[in-house]
């Protein structure tokens, strides 16, 4: 995993951003797991007046890494804006518990193995307004999972989209809440404004222990909360759970065992005598109590990382690979 600590302002971030990487070595344009098509191009434009209005620091940001990659910056656009609107995405599982003295904020990210050593860890301190944040991506600058200086956390599993339309990714949904919110009441309302253009879950836990998963797309944008006092906790993978998002979901595509990764998760965290803990959201990512990260790795499909936020005691752990063969170790860089 590529690990970079950024400071300043959107332009000057992505600038250090774009420059690290190709000092190492690393042209982003080389490693876009996708055609960059003509398709592409065009639903990227299409983006553009979205992230101008709701979004301009992105496109700052945009520019200053392309700076630093000297790339161009449409080529970089047309990757980043058409992620998840148009497939292939990952595969993830996402959950949050809040009882007694425990908020735990977990998030697998499943994704191809040939393309790990490219994940990237980064920490952006902001000088420009902003807040702060940490987070993890597969690719540039969108953000799956992540963290904020407020202890507002937020991670993504894609869903595959019957329809889109130009707005905000499922990455870049992530990204904009960390920057912009402090608390899941926040990000909430912020959700009700955005053009979406991908369809996604959001999973949502904050310092207070609010919890949320949104399920959003193109067209609807609806939230689940815990059930009751008995089932505190939230947790999603790559398939639309709501009664009113059913109807999006497409039973033909390859989900990576989306069910059963729900299943295990449900069930485990139903069982109040093992929620207690953060050994337990570790052994729950890890695959103790059912399927949730044993994928055949020679099929091209394996958990890539893991990631607790212990939101209760500000802290993180993560696994770097998949955590039912390497564990997790804190990462103290980051106060929350």
């Amino acid at each position: 995993m590529i690990h970079l600590q950024l400071q300043g302002n959107h332009d000057q971030t992505g600038e250090q951003w774009g420059s690290l990487l190709r000092e190492s070595g690393v042209k982003i344009l080389d490693h876009i797991p996708f055609p960059i098509t003509g398709e592409r191009m065009e639903y990227a434009e299409a983006c553009l007046p979205v992230y101008r209005q709701y979004y301009p620091a992105l496109l700052e940001e945009l520019q200053g890494l392309a700076a630093g990659q000297d790339c161009d910056v449409q080529l970089l656009q047309a990757a980043l804006f058409s992620m998840y609107a148009i497939p292939p995405a990952c595969h993830c599982s996402c959950f949050a518990v809040a009882e007694g003295d425990e908020i735990l904020f977990g998030r697998n990210s499943d994704f191809l193995p040939v393309l790990e050593e490219h994940n990237t860890n980064v920490i952006v301190h902001r000088i420009d307004g902003a807040c702060s944040f940490t987070g993890n991506t597969t690719s540039f600058l969108q953000m799956e999972d992540g963290v904020n200086q407020k202890g507002l956390a937020v991670g993504l599993t894609s869903v595959s989209p019957t329809k889109i339309k130009p707005g905000f990714n499922a990455g870049l949904l992530v990204r904009y809440l960390l920057e912009t919110c402090g608390t899941v009441s926040e990000a909430l309302e912020k959700l009700k404004t955005l053009p979406i253009g991908s369809a996604q879950t959001l999973t949502l836990a904050d310092t207070k222990g609010d919890l949320a998963v949104v399920e959003c797309n193109a067209e609807r944008v609806e939230i689940a909360r815990p059930a009751d006092p008995e089932s505190p906790f939230v947790c999603a993978t790559n398939a639309f759970h709501l009664p009113s998002m059913r109807s999006y979901n497409r039973t033909t595509e390859d989900d990576w065992f989306a069910e059963r990764r729900y299943r295990t998760m449900t069930e485990a965290l139903r069982r109040k005598e093992l929620r207690k803990d953060l050994s337990f959201a570790r052994g729950l990512l890890s695959g103790r109590y059912g399927f949730l990260c044993q994928y055949d790795r020679s099929t091209g499909k394996d958990t890539v990382w893991s990631v607790v936020y212990d939101l209760k005691r500000h802290a993180i752990y993560r696994s770097e690979s998949n955590p039912c063969r390497s564990g997790y170790q804190e990462d103290m860089r980051f106060t929350l």
